[in-house]
């Protein structure tokens, strides 16, 4: 019996190679990067006994498990403000800053910090760095362990709410919203200065005018910052400069403005955390009758009642992004009970996670691959939970991070995260031969 010829259904049935790069990276970098995020809190949880407190080892380790770029906030407005931020700027708080977290906790409700078990804001401070010295030691220790550095800021979304002085927040916040942007690329661009004059100007893999900026207390990037990446790019035309967004308009990506750099964008898909979110209504602000009764059903024990819990000075909630509901909510969930919830509902929010993760890193790679610029995921995949929850360390949020991971490789991404918990300070970072083997799938993709 003669066999059916193949038939030709149309153009969108042929599979499409997009496994190169979606634009072209500096010769001297690599031509994969594997990054980790170290936020501010290399320099917020660098204390005795903290992650952060030898750098060098903190590189070496990261380094060891086959990464090969660090995401930091550099806090350029602390260490190079200068005269965008009045007279002298801060330069004895760049040299000498106090780290405070949000807090001590009254003895009466158990003591502690505020913040305690909540990812990212658990740091106890009581030690004073200096954050510039720190930077070149951290550059010094990239170099030694084959490794870049991203630069980018969170000064305008929650670093200076970790220090003991309001100084620094006060500083940056009486800057005119107008103005913001162009006080930013005038730091990054004497933060460049002073790199290449310390000889690591090649170490620099990306600059970001800031983190997250459809997050942060900063106008829309098209209202300003896209002119200050501009000029920024012209004044260091070897450099890749850019500003991330949290979450860019995946269904509507020609609306981004033109300009950028790099692709530096994130992918979260909060799926069926959002649900839980929503139900326990741990992210809004001055909420009656908080917390409500399916938080209290998900509580530990010993959870002191909000009055008695307190909060951080008023000052540290202007400074960030998150509210008084989350720090008090993530401080006191139980965990098990948290991850035991998303267990249960995830099923019927799984194919739509998988799906959201793939078609948002697709869209992304596509607007690089249009603007021919390289594309980077620098955080995601699934979004914040509680310090000791193991739902994204756990066999359902690894499954995600390797969904996203490796549909960002299809697509010709050039950086990516494993996931924005893999870091020293986060408990995924003890998942070690998980990291090694994601790492070195990255490193053997395609990259021509």
């Amino acid at each position: 019996m003669e066999a059916v010829a193949d038939r030709y259904l149309g153009s969108g049935t042929i599979a499409r190679d997009e496994r190169s790069l979606t634009g072209p990276v500096p010769a001297h970098l690599p031509p994969r990067l594997m990054i980790t995020l170290w936020d501010f809190s290399w320099y917020t949880q660098a204390g005795p006994g903290e992650p952060y407190a030898d750098i060098d080892a903190a590189v070496a380790d990261a380094a060891s498990l086959g990464y090969n770029a660090i995401r930091i906030c550099a806090a350029p407005l602390l260490l190079f403000g200068g005269l965008g931020l009045g007279g002298s700027g801060l330069d004895d708080l760049a040299t000498s800053l106090e780290i405070e977290g949000l807090g001590a906790v009254p003895a009466a409700s158990g003591g502690g910090f505020y913040g305690q078990r909540t990812r990212w804001y658990d740091t106890p401070g009581g030690y004073t760095i200096d954050v510039r010295a720190r930077l070149a030691e951290l550059f010094a220790a990239a170099e030694r362990h084959g490794m870049v550095v991203i630069l980018a800021s969170w000064e305008y979304q929650q670093s200076p709410a970790f220090a003991a002085s309001p100084r620094w927040f006060q500083a940056i916040d009486a800057v005119p919203l107008a103005e913001r942007y162009r006080v930013l690329a005038d730091a990054w661009d004497r933060m460049i200065a002073w790199l290449t004059e310390l000889g690591h100007r090649g170490s620099i893999a990306l600059v970001e005018l800031h983190n997250e900026v459809d997050f942060s207390i900063l106008p829309a990037l098209e209202d300003g910052g896209a002119a200050e990446v501009a000029r920024l790019r012209e004044r260091h035309p070897d450099l890749l400069v850019t500003a991330s967004y949290g979450k860019p308009p995946h269904l509507d990506m020609h609306s981004l403005p033109a300009g950028l750099g790099a692709a530096q964008f994130h992918v979260y898909s909060y799926g069926v955390l959002d649900a839980l979110q929503q139900r326990i209504d741990i992210r809004s602000e001055g909420s009656e009758g908080f917390p409500n009764a399916e938080l209290r059903a998900l509580l530990r024990e010993d959870a002191p009642a909000v009055a008695d819990y307190g909060r951080a000075a008023d000052w540290k909630f202007r400074a960030t992004v998150i509210t008084d509901q989350m720090v008090y909510g993530y401080d006191w969930v139980d965990p098990q009970k948290w991850d035991a919830w998303l267990e249960e509902h995830y099923p019927p929010y799984e194919q739509v996670m998988l799906r959201e993760i793939a078609s948002r890193t697709t869209a992304i790679a596509r607007w690089a691959r249009w603007q021919g610029v390289p594309a980077i995921v620098g955080e995601g995949w699934v979004g914040y939970t509680p310090l000791h929850g193991d739902f994204e360390e756990g066999e359902i949020g690894r499954a995600l991070a390797e969904h996203g991971v490796r549909t960002a490789l299809d697509h010709g991404v050039w950086g990516v995260v494993l996931c924005s918990n893999a870091a020293p300070h986060h408990p995924m970072w003890r998942l070690r031969n998980w990291q090694r083997a994601l790492n070195a799938e990255i490193l053997a993709a395609d990259a021509s």
